[in-house]
Order: structure tokens, then C-alpha cells, then sequence
């Protein structure tokens, strides 16, 4: 199946939803993407939990297949970077760092409640921190899902998913989450759980089926 970038306008401005997980804003060559959680499986296997590999492999290769698609000359974090300060060990660090070389790409973290854990993120991976938010046109980006006078503000945090079901049949996808003043991103990451989101009055839900972005 052919991969169908999915456009929408908020505030006056098209954007593009993709099925990578990812929101891209032509008009500010600006790709976004939210919790990507890096370390996660390494957290846990400190923990005495297996979990299976590749999970960063996958994620990043993801990520790249979004950049080389868009052309986006800058790559907005929205929150939750890494897990925890643990699971940044010096294979993961160096595996990042060494991906990182490879793109030759604007890398902007507004930081998210997990960022928290690391004072300072390793240098190599050339990341421009903002604390609470950052500002753009008509959008905030910000981690958490707060409305912001004035802006339009896209967010993470809670890992958005739609429960599709067909006579025995039950799927659980991750989705974007559109409302009137607040644009909820998919987790990034494929290795987390989600917060079931229903729609109301004034709301859009766009769901990620395998190369596809379909409005439910």
C-alpha cells in the first residue's frame, strides 16, 4: 500500500499527518514527533524484565524513512525523549550519537516529565533544549496537552489509541488526536501503552493503519 500523507488545516495552516507517527508543516519545513521514550527496554532489562531487541532500531529507521520523505530541515522533539536516566547506557548513547551523525538536521527538545531525569542530554546528539515550550505561527509546542491563548498547541503525553472492533475482531491503534484548541501527536515510540481517546463535538481523530493515516 502506497503511504498517503493525510492533510489537515489547523489555524490556517496545512499540515500533514503521517503514518510514521509523525506531523509535518510544510510551510516551516518542520517535522514533529512526541514520546519517543529512547532506553525504555534497557530500564526494564535493568529491572530483571526481557524485553525483545530492536526496539530502538526500529524507531529510528522510522524516523529517518520521515525525514527522507519530507525533506524537513528541522526535527521538533515534543517531549519525552528518553525513559529514564538509566536506560541511557553507553550502548544507546553511542548508538544515537552515531545516527545523529548521519543526519544532517536541526534537532529542537522541549522537554517532557521523562526528560527530567538527565540535567544534561549527551552533547553529541546536538539538541537545542527548550524547558516548557516552544512557539511558532499560530502553534505552542508544548509536552502536555494544555490550550494556549492565542496559539494553537500540539502536545504528547498521552500516547492517543482508538479501539476499532468488528464482530470478534478487535484492533488497537495509535492515532492523532485533532480538538479545537489542543492537537495530541501519537507516541512515537511502537513500544508503549496508550490512553483510549473517544471524539467529541469539534474533534478529529485520524488513526495510523499500517502505511496509512484514515479519519475515523
Amino acid at each position: 500500500m502506497a503511504t498517503r500523507r493525510c492533510q489537515v488545516r489547523v489555524s490556517g495552516r496545512e499540515v500533514e499527518l503521517l503514518p510514521e507517527r509523525a506531523l509535518y508543516w510544510p510551510e516551516a519545513r518542520l517535522l514533529a514527533v512526541a514520546d519517543l521514550h529512547w532506553g525504555k527496554p534497557e530500564s526494564f532489562q535493568q529491572h530483571g524484565i526481557p524485553l525483545p531487541a530492536g526496539v530502538l532500531e526500529d524507531d529510528l529507521a522510522r524516523l529517518s524513512r520521515a525525514l527522507e520523505r519530507t525533506q524537513a530541515q528541522r526535527l521538533l522533539l515534543v517531549g519525552d525523549l528518553i525513559h529514564s536516566k538509566r536506560g541511557i547506557t553507553p550502548a544507546v548513547r553511542e548508538r544515537i550519537a552515531t545516527w545523529r551523525a548521519g543526519h544532517d538536521v536541526e534537532m529542537v527538545l522541549v522537554r517532557g516529565n521523562h526528560d527530567r531525569h538527565l540535567k544534561s542530554l549527551p552533547p553529541e546528539w546536538r539538541l537545542d533544549v527548550h524547558e516548557e515550550h516552544l512557539d511558532e505561527g499560530p502553534f505552542r509546542f508544548a509536552h502536555h496537552p494544555e490550550p494556549a491563548t492565542g496559539r494553537y498547541s500540539w502536545a504528547g503525553h498521552l500516547h492517543p489509541v482508538v479501539r476499532l472492533s468488528h464482530g470478534a475482531d478487535r484492533l488497537r491503534l495509535p492515532c492523532f488526536h485533532v480538538g479545537e484548541a489542543v492537537g495530541i501527536l501519537p507516541a512515537f515510540s511502537a513500544f508503549t501503552g496508550g490512553l483510549d481517546m473517544s471524539r467529541r463535538g469539534g474533534e478529529r481523530i485520524f488513526v495510523i493503519a499500517d502505511e496509512a493515516v484514515i479519519e475515523v
